[in-house]
């Protein structure tokens, strides 16, 4: 197992922490921080039960997969502007006729949810300096929609990475957020061969609040032992809001962003990104369009290893590596949310259609129909979903379906 340097140094700090309440001139001061801490802290809680089947061409057995995922862990108040989070993570196959990616259970379609246990988090927040939060450890990182970084919540492996980040206000407007890390602990699990990426990593993103919305620029320079041909540098820029009119909502938000090798990265490329969407909410109605277009040069699509990639490109996941054609994909959304339904909070209905193509030659790679259904009754989420993916020209065609029930605190 690969040692981080990063999760080592958060040990390290916790003992400098230790020896500087044991040193401190005031007893009586460092008692009331520590106590002060520990009547801050809090107990994290995440549980999810869910089934997912697959049905994909060319595999003759069906996925049929029940699995079991529980994140149990705290976080304390504050000693010495200082927090501690810590956090385990344990997921269990049930019904484990599924291909993992760990289990050699080939003759079943992939479920990327293998058996693991593992600290989740484990890093200290401190507040010390003005206007500036820095984290030190293991932990999970979300930029503006996750279309380039964060924590890929829908597997029952959660996404984290071994960093030290800092976020900066220096005015009410402007946020500078900076990432170095060594190591990202992936959704495939600790067994997994591709379960680490290790490296000298840097993620700077800068936004600044206007008026109309918020504008971000960008800069995630990557560099993988493991997988060379993913290391990049992504320059870019998104704007993103929203305007409001009683029960009227117009959101916006557009993308664009220029990729090309680095460090280690065998290749020579040089291809773009760019994605707009509309959606328009009225009362309980919502309906939006968009278009999302990753460039490809024949070799090499653009690269987001970092992405919460469930969130794009439909929800049957054929998508997860950009082909090397490139990818373009318009779609449309349909929602409605209902308040107090029965023993619901809230029950929302999501409809939304994808459509497919290559960049370069303009080939129709498919089409795919999504559906789901979502309840929320205070603490618990309960879910039924549905993705079919429909190949002309890429991958094969596959149907999926699951339930899922989920408790949080």
């Amino acid at each position: 197992m690969i040692k981080s340097r990063i999760a080592a140094g958060v040990a390290a700090l916790l003992m400098v922490t230790g020896l500087h309440a044991a040193a401190s001139a005031d007893d009586a001061q460092g008692n009331a921080a520590l106590g002060n801490a520990l009547h801050g802290s809090r107990l994290l809680l995440d549980a999810r039960l869910r089934w997912e089947a697959v049905d994909q061409e060319g595999i003759a057995r069906n996925a049929d997969a029940l699995t079991a995922r529980a994140r149990i862990g705290f976080e304390t108040g504050k000693a010495w502007n200082t927090a501690l989070l810590a956090e385990a993570s344990v997921n269990a196959p049930l019904v484990e006729d599924f291909n993992s990616t760990t289990n050699g259970r080939t003759q079943y379609p992939v479920v990327a949810d293998p058996r693991n246990t593992v600290i989740n988090r484990l890093a200290l927040t401190n507040g010390s300096l003005p206007h500036t939060l820095i984290t030190l450890g293991r932990q999970v990182i979300n930029l503006d929609d996750q279309r380039f970084v964060g924590d890929s919540g829908w597997r029952q492996n959660q996404q984290s990475f071994d960093a030290v980040r800092v976020v900066v206000h220096p005015q009410a407007r402007l946020t500078i957020d900076a990432s170095f890390f060594d190591q990202v602990n992936r959704v495939f699990g600790s067994d997994s061969p591709v379960g680490r990426y290790t490296g000298g990593n840097y993620l700077l993103n800068v936004g600044w609040e206007t008026g109309f919305g918020k504008l971000s620029a960008f800069d995630y320079l990557l560099d993988f032992d493991q997988a060379p041909r993913d290391s990049s540098g992504t320059l870019g820029l998104r704007f993103a809001g929203e305007r409001r009119s009683g029960d009227r909502v117009f959101a916006y938000s557009g993308s664009y962003a220029r990729q090309r090798e680095r460090a280690g990265n065998p290749l020579d490329y040089s291809v773009d990104y760019l994605a707009a969407e509309l959606i328009g909410t009225l009362g309980p109605w919502s309906l939006g369009a968009g278009a999302e277009r990753l460039g490809g040069d024949g070799v090499k699509g653009f690269a987001t290893p970092l992405a919460t990639l469930h969130r794009f490109d439909g929800w049957d996941d054929k998508f997860l590596t950009t082909p090397p054609d490139g990818l373009e994909c318009q779609y449309g959304t349909l929602r409605y949310t209902a308040k107090n339904v029965g023993a619901f909070d809230t029950l929302t209905g999501t409809a939304v259609y994808h459509d497919f193509s290559a960049v370069r030659l303009g080939t129709h790679y498919g089409r795919e129909y999504d559906l789901q259904l979502a309840g929320k009754h205070k603490r618990y989420t309960a879910l039924v979903k549905l993705a079919n993916y429909h190949a002309d020209h890429y991958a094969t065609s596959t149907r999926k379906i699951w339930l899922e029930l989920d408790y949080a605190r």
